[in-house]
């Protein structure tokens, strides 16, 4: 494989990558390599799950998520979604691995690993310069509806979200 490096962000780098096919057929892609991500549902004892309605320029605007956050180099993903469940919903808690979702391998290499995060205590935490948020508490049944309203669309919170809901049942 050989890559021709096109961008250099601080988070992705994009670059036209050689690939073989498992047919033998050579193809240039496109390819965005990424670091991986952590994300965690915070869930309460009394059924309600704390979500960030956080601004996404791309995604055109607020959007309710669990908190997540980029994996900084060399960073464990379970160290990153406590780190990022304290930076962006103020809260520390018992962290339990649920998975890992590939965002969108057709373009991408980014993996979010996720997490459920129980018995929860307020901590000390502010989010990055760069996030505009609020932090808010919802019962479980409300976030279902409004993800079946379409009023959630951000995957790796839905994703999470019924992994979460698997590992409660």
């Amino acid at each position: 494989m050989s890559r021709r490096p096109i961008y250099d962000g601080r988070i992705v780098h994009l670059g036209l990558e050689t690939a073989q096919l498992p047919n033998g057929r050579t193809v240039e892609l496109e390819i965005i390599r990424h670091p991986g991500a952590a994300a965690v549902v915070p869930w309460h004892d009394d059924n309600s799950i704390t979500l960030v309605h956080q601004y996404r320029h791309a995604g055109g605007g607020m959007h309710h998520e669990v908190p997540a956050g980029v994996l900084e180099a060399g960073e464990d993903p379970q160290a990153c979604a406590a780190r990022e469940l304290a930076e962006e919903a103020q809260l520390g808690g018992t962290l339990t691995r649920l998975g890992a979702i590939h965002t969108t391998p057709g373009f991408t290499d980014e993996l979010i690993h996720l997490f459920l995060a129980t018995d929860l205590r307020v901590v000390d935490g502010q989010p990055d310069p760069d996030e505009c948020l609020d932090v808010v508490r919802l019962p479980v049944d409300e976030v279902l509806a409004m993800i079946r309203r379409g009023e959630i669309t951000d995957a790796k919170t839905i994703c999470a979200l019924h992994l979460a809901l698997g590992h409660r049942d």
